[in-house]
């Protein structure tokens, strides 16, 4: 009977996998990670860019590859590293000007992996900073650019809307 029931534990635990709807959950904390970023950058606070961006990280890590379709468990590797590298480099550094650098790269790939994932059900705005030449993502379509902060807090517009 131990046997039996060792057996049925391990094969419990061997084929069990997360349910879209944990997956669906856990992409949707790295967008929301990345929106505190944003926000952080927004106006000017090197201290939470860098506890989103650890937070950000740690979302990262926590997803199972295993659980994600297909096409998306490609995309999704593709841009691990990538957007690993970018919130590390935010998390570990204290300097605005060197944190909104490296979030034009981290953008990019953000864009990217919600095109790939659903990231959310509720729209994200694609939006261009002129004077940067770079993307940002956001939750709405007004313009806070978290590049330039309150020197230039309304340059921009929206470009695209990731549905």
């Amino acid at each position: 009977m131990k046997k039996l029931f060792f057996s049925l534990t391990f094969l419990a635990t061997l084929y069990w996998q997360p349910s879209p709807a944990q997956t669906s959950s856990t992409t949707s904390q790295l967008l929301t990670s990345y929106y505190g970023i944003k926000d952080a950058l927004v106006v000017s606070d090197a201290g939470t860019a860098s506890i989103q961006a650890t937070a950000f990280e740690k979302t990262l890590q926590a997803i199972d590859m295993k659980s994600l379709p297909g096409s998306s468990m490609t995309t999704f590797m593709a841009l691990q590293d990538k957007l690993s590298k970018d919130a590390s480099f935010i998390a570990s550094n204290k300097n605005v000007s060197r944190q909104r650098d490296h979030f034009a790269s981290f953008s990019a790939n953000m864009l990217t992996l919600a095109k790939g994932l659903k990231l959310s059900t509720l729209p994200i705005y694609e939006t261009y900073c002129p004077m940067k030449k770079a993307i940002w993502l956001s939750s709405e379509a007004v313009i806070k650019n978290p590049y330039f902060g309150n020197q230039m807090l309304t340059c921009g517009k929206v470009t695209e809307t990731v549905q």
